[in-house]
């Protein structure tokens, strides 16, 4: 007799598939300084983009653009639209807080040779859309979904992913030639790198650490945490093992171009 736990192992995928998925999630890096100078495919960001695509919506409503960036010029003109706001948040810190986020690499604008910037058009199905009848930032969050899709996706294809977010929302729209009624969401520096780091660069220069799953998790009601559950003792043994294969599956510098 089928139980109800057989019933779900049957929509399962492989243990190798699994095993594929979270590599992918636990290896993801955002990407600063480590691009090659070797162009993306076209098959290979037509997958990713449409990986992207395939991200759930509100209201099935799609409402993203995917402008994609390979002109130097307008390169250039994204970058300096960064530096210009990076100039504005250096002076937001102070301290040793300001000379080491003067140290943070925090973009490849022009090293990786594929931008790819994902709009939200919050009027794409009018304004009465299923699931943001009360919500209605559903849909900036469903723009999020397919960065992530994509990332994750790129991260399978050996490609490096870079979201840079400091950026006066106007001046990007200038640079990129953005309405002013589309939201851009995410600039995304992307190409082959020479290599991933084991942990997040901000976690591994020591600007935060990784916060303790084991302390982000509630019961019932917001606050109501109980370190003793069954499931906390497993959430730790399984962020532990995350980090693991992390460190284990990270690929090293090389200085060949054919490196992915």
């Amino acid at each position: 007799m089928k139980t109800e736990h057989d019933g779900q192992d049957s929509h399962a995928f492989t243990a190798e598939a699994r095993a594929a998925i979270y590599q992918t999630i636990f290896s993801r890096r955002d990407v600063r300084g480590q691009f090659l100078p070797k162009s993306v495919p076209d098959e290979v960001l037509s997958r990713i983009l449409t990986a992207a695509h395939y991200a759930p919506s509100v209201g099935f409503m799609q409402p993203w653009n995917f402008l994609v960036v390979r002109s130097d010029e307008t390169k250039r003109q994204v970058h300096a639209a960064f530096l210009e706001a990076h100039a504005e948040a250096t002076e937001m810190f102070e301290g040793k807080q300001r000379a080491a986020y003067k140290t943070l690499k925090l973009e490849g604008i022009l090293e990786s040779p594929v931008g790819i910037c994902i709009t939200c058009d919050r009027q794409r199905t009018g304004p009465i859309v299923v699931g943001r009848t009360h919500m209605k930032t559903m849909d900036l969050y469903s723009s999020v979904c397919a960065v992530q899709n994509l990332w994750l996706a790129a991260r399978a294809e050996g490609l490096g992913v870079g979201w840079v977010s400091i950026f006066n929302q106007a001046a990007l729209q200038t640079a990129l030639g953005i309405p002013k009624g589309i939201t851009p969401i995410a600039y995304l520096c992307v190409g082959y790198v020479s290599h991933f780091y084991a942990k997040p660069e901000l976690e591994a220069a020591g600007w935060l650490p990784r916060l303790q799953i084991e302390n982000l998790v509630y019961f019932d009601q917001w606050g109501q945490s109980d370190l003793q559950d069954p499931l906390i003792r497993q959430l730790m043994f399984d962020q532990a093992l995350a980090q693991a294969n992390a460190n284990a599956t990270v690929h090293q510098p090389t200085t060949g171009l054919n490196a992915a």
